[in-house]
């Protein structure tokens, strides 16, 4: 795939043609988004505005933690969708000739990008957010279960060796990230079994998460169901920034694929490798990651973006740099 992703990138280098990337459950750390908040009316407002939405305050969580709280599923996963917007509005300010053509996130990453696309309000999403979180834990509680990342086989060895385990065990494809990368996920003996049979066929390594429950897999099955209720009724726009999603792996058009898809994420496979490729079959030639730390930059690397290709937005100093990589006039 390498020659063809260099023979793409020859025909669209002479015009850059941004997507804004989102992160996921996971990357959030105590003190993320501090420098914005002190810096920049925008971002503190975004602050303010969870935690009166919210109706406590989350800005302190974030930035004093303990981390242990922090890293809860029912606190991180608004925490990351609060950070991340408020850079994204820092960026809207400062450089407002950054626009992107289209926007995508990682699982709840795709939150973010949702409300980045002008699809839905900001408050809306928060409020989506919180309630996904808080049903996702409840899960995690009520059906426990573990994730692991299995390295070194291609997507479909692993697709195919969960399958010839189900139904008998619990286990599913949580994440096809990129190459040589898939998450799984399920109970503790379903992983078990999905892991021996793995390290036969091949895996270099089984390496744990640390995470608090089988996320993306059929154990979130109440959550799934709790949270449709509400994607139902929640308003959707439209906009001329194109969103990629994460059940499908590529463009998503109508709002009710958009809220089909936002249901199914919940228990169904994230497919962000099959994502990237579509934005770059598209015409996209740079992106930007958003928010907390630079997973998604790395799994850009090994899906077959150039690195310089893949910017990104976690701290303030961040913004001159990519006035100038870009060429855009910057407020800042």
């Amino acid at each position: 795939m390498g020659s063809f992703y260099s023979y793409i990138w020859g025909l669209i280098s002479m015009k850059k043609s941004y997507a804004f990337l989102f992160p996921g459950q996971g990357a959030q750390y105590v003190g993320m988004g501090k420098d914005f908040y002190d810096q920049f009316l925008e971002a503190k407002e975004v602050f303010q505005e969870a935690d009166d939405i919210l109706g406590r305050s989350l800005s302190k969580l974030i930035f004093e933690g303990p981390s242990e709280e922090l890293t809860l599923t029912k606190n991180s996963q608004p925490a990351i969708f609060v950070a991340s917007l408020s850079m994204l509005r820092v960026l809207q300010k400062q450089l407002p000739g950054f626009i992107p053509m289209v926007c995508a996130g990682l699982s709840l990453g795709e939150y973010s990008a949702l409300v980045a696309s002008g699809k839905i309000r900001f408050k809306e999403t928060m409020l989506l957010v919180r309630d996904r979180a808080f049903y996702m834990q409840e899960a995690c509680e009520a059906r426990p279960g573990i994730m692991r990342v299995v390295l070194g086989l291609e997507a479909g060895i692993v697709e195919e060796a969960i399958r010839g385990l189900q139904p008998q065990q619990l286990v599913w494809v949580a994440n096809l990230n990129c190459p040589g990368q898939v998450v799984i996920a399920g109970t503790t003996g379903g992983i078990e079994a999905a892991s021996e049979v793995l390290k036969d066929l091949g895996a270099k390594r089984i390496v744990p998460l640390d995470v608090s429950g089988a996320f993306h897999s059929g154990l979130m099955q109440d959550a799934q169901k709790q949270l449709g209720k509400k994607i139902e009724q929640v308003p959707l726009y439209e906009s001329n920034i194109s969103l990629v999603m994460n059940i499908p792996g590529g463009y998503v058009k109508t709002h009710l694929e958009m809220r089909e898809y936002l249901v199914k994420q919940v228990t169904g496979t994230v497919r962000w490798e099959q994502g990237v490729r579509a934005m770059v079959k598209e015409g996209i030639n740079t992106f930007l990651e958003i928010g907390c730390g630079t997973t998604l930059r790395g799994m850009n690397k090994k899906i077959g973006i150039l690195p310089e290709a893949t910017l990104s937005l976690e701290k303030v100093a961040d913004l001159e740099e990519l006035a100038k990589c870009c060429e855009v006039a910057c407020n800042c």
